[in-house]
């Protein structure tokens, strides 16, 4: 304490002995266009970029901007030149900016995102120093979020050395409570990438990607991660590894040149989640190894990872395609299994999955594991204890291990909070921890969850959507 508390060095400080504070500089201005003259004169960069679709800055600005430039805007005119916030040269993904272009608007505003993180990183790039680092700090749980920088990163002539999970979102705050938000944020640290002397083809990475992709997630479960935060945790680890090797060539073609493609850095993505899957099954299994189908994998698995009724759709689909299954086909038609809600999907309780040979008590058979569960849940909830035994036993069910392995696994990862009354919120938990008690009471009890809490400091501009939750079974054309 005695040493941290001295006088520092002046050397530290430069020969003229100013403190840090003394010599800072901020400027206003682009960042594709940085004041600092001279290449390769700066050894540390740290950045917080807009994360992609989350915030419309300039859009949000507008409500204040109107207000200052009639009050402040008199001191300071240079600021208040334009009628309102400059949106065009915002660098976020905002497709609004694009509905003259129809169907393709979003991909425009994706390849518009990208292309300006591109030239500030590669404007970042200049002027840092051969050994100097730039840190990035990022947080989505889209991949599409994730492969849009890691291209920007790549294009702009980086490779990623490391990176960290921190956790900076209260998973008990009002907003994040009910929704599927990532609560950490991923730092990524960045250095510049030498010319490869030759591309690497996507074959021959994809076990050191699996690999890595493993290692970390058993990492950072271990340090306490969990839900979709331990699916982003992988990708930094995955990004630096076809960061290490770019470019990467796939088997694809170019249709017009017949070249072949550059990978995506979310199709390595792909193959991290398909990891972190794995790990996970095993996990809310308690270790074992238990095969149910493709249908129950994708159910059980989207609990553990969004921990939420409502997430968005495009994540359903991507776990989906990593489970083999299309999510249009197979989760929302033929299923039942979510009701989707504009670009988001709801979780459907047992009872508006009703169908014929589905969720069905005069079902003979079962095609999927949890049509069986989801049969016997309702049936309890419609009918009551005696009516659900007559069920399992006709069924077979109770000495079923695979259907014992999935009630057990549900309770991992449905979340278990409870009211002020010890009710649990979710009426799942309700009625597999009564079926556990009915049926196999010699399974763990669920475990306790502390209910969210108000955030009195609840953020302006959440990242997500606070809007109301579906109906269970409302459709989205009734909802609109």
């Amino acid at each position: 304490m005695t040493e941290l508390a001295a006088e520092p060095d002046p050397g530290l400080f430069g020969s003229n002995g100013r403190r840090p504070v003394e010599r800072l500089c901020i400027t206003n201005g682009p960042a594709q266009s940085l004041p600092t003259g001279k290449d390769a004169n700066v050894r540390c960069i740290a950045v917080d970029p807009p994360y992609y679709d989350n915030v419309m800055y300039a859009e949000l600005s507008n409500y204040f901007y109107v207000w200052q430039k009639r009050t402040v805007g008199k001191q300071f005119p240079e600021l208040f030149m334009t009628e309102l916030a400059n949106e065009d040269e915002e660098a976020v993904m905002n497709a609004a900016r694009f509905q003259h272009a129809g169907k393709k608007r979003v991909e425009l505003a994706i390849a518009d995102y990208e292309n300006k993180m591109m030239s500030c990183f590669k404007e970042m790039n200049r002027i840092l120093t051969g050994d100097g680092v730039l840190t990035v700090m990022f947080t989505h749980k889209q991949v599409e979020a994730w492969d849009t920088l890691g291209m920007a990163l790549l294009r702009a002539g980086f490779r990623i050395d490391a990176s960290w999970p921190v956790h900076t979102e209260s998973e008990h705050s009002l907003h994040q409570a009910k929704k599927s938000a990532a609560a950490s944020t991923i730092l990524l640290v960045c250095r510049k990438r030498e010319k490869a002397s030759e591309p690497v083809w996507w074959d021959d990475l994809k076990t050191k990607v699996r690999k890595r992709a493993r290692e970390k997630a058993e990492e950072f479960e271990a340090a306490g991660i969990r839900g979709v935060d331990l699916y982003i945790s992988t990708f930094g680890p995955v990004l630096s590894i076809i960061s290490e090797h770019w470019p990467v060539l796939t088997s694809q073609t170019d249709l017009k040149t017949g070249d072949p493609l550059p990978l995506k850095p979310g199709d390595a993505l792909d193959l991290a989640r398909q990891e972190v899957i794995n790990l996970r099954k095993r996990g809310l299994l308690l270790g074992r190894s238990v095969e149910f189908d493709p249908v129950t994998d994708w159910y059980l698995m989207a609990w553990d990872a969004f921990r939420a009724q409502e997430f968005p759709a495009d994540e359903a689909r991507k776990l989906a395609l990593a489970l083999g299954l299309d999510l249009e086909a197979d989760i929302v038609r033929d299923k039942r299994l979510v009701t989707k809600k504009s670009a988001s999907v709801v979780m459907n309780l047992p009872t508006a999955r009703r169908k014929l040979d589905m969720v069905d008590p005069d079902a003979e058979t079962f095609p999927n594991l949890i049509d069986a569960l989801h049969t016997a849940m309702m049936i309890y909830d419609e009918e009551g204890s005696k009516a659900c035994q007559r069920f399992v036993g006709r069924q077979g069910l109770r000495t079923d291990s695979r259907i014992k392995a999935l009630v057990q696994a549900m309770m991992e990862a449905i979340p278990t909070t409870r009211d002020k009354d010890g009710k649990f919120l979710r009426p799942e938990m309700a009625t597999l921890d009564a079926l556990r008690l009915l049926l196999w009471e010699d399974l763990p009890a669920p475990k306790e969850e502390e209910p969210p809490k108000v955030d009195e400091h609840r953020s302006l501009f959440p990242d997500e959507d606070d809007g109301e939750e579906m109906v269970e079974g409302e459709d989205e054309e009734a909802q609109e």
